[in-house]
């Protein structure tokens, strides 16, 4: 399955989600995606979060206009890979969304093979949202390098 979009997923929409999709964009692929990033609770649009914008802005990627959104189910199409950060909001979605594709829902590290999942730095001080710039890439830069392989396998 060729897919024509990717959707990262954590909590609120603000944080890790919204990071990942910044960074992901950094990257070259060999077909265009789309890239957005959703929350599981979004109450109302808010900006993203002021210490992942710094850590992302000191890399060089702006998300300037950025609000959060829900994850809905018309975002979960057949073309849609979603990555979620987290076990458990892996199985929420699959639990809350008629149309969750069970093979289409992925945890970050586990679908490139990193052990660990991307842990959560909301609260705490700037170095721990560098720590999760640096995880994310990392885990990022081996699913672009997986899904690139896989368009030249076709």
């Amino acid at each position: 399955m060729a897919y024509h979009k990717i959707i990262f997923v954590a909590q609120t929409g603000t944080c890790r989600e919204a990071m990942a999709a910044g960074i992901f964009g950094e990257f070259a692929l060999q077909q265009p995606l789309e890239i957005v990033s959703r929350g599981l609770v979004v109450q109302f649009p808010e900006p993203m979060n002021q210490k992942a914008e710094a850590v992302l802005i000191s890399n060089g990627i702006n998300m300037e206009g950025f609000v959060s959104q829900q994850l809905t189910e018309e975002d979960l199409t057949e073309d849609a890979l979603v990555i979620t950060m987290e076990q458990q909001q892996k199985e929420r979605i699959l639990e809350q969304y008629e149309n969750a594709i069970p093979e289409n829902i992925q945890v970050l590290t586990e679908y490139v093979g990193d052990e660990l999942e991307i842990i959560d730095p909301y609260g705490g001080a700037l170095p721990a949202y560098g720590l999760c710039y640096e995880t994310l890439r990392k885990s990022i830069k081996k699913l672009v390098k997986q899904l690139n392989e896989g368009e030249e396998s076709r």
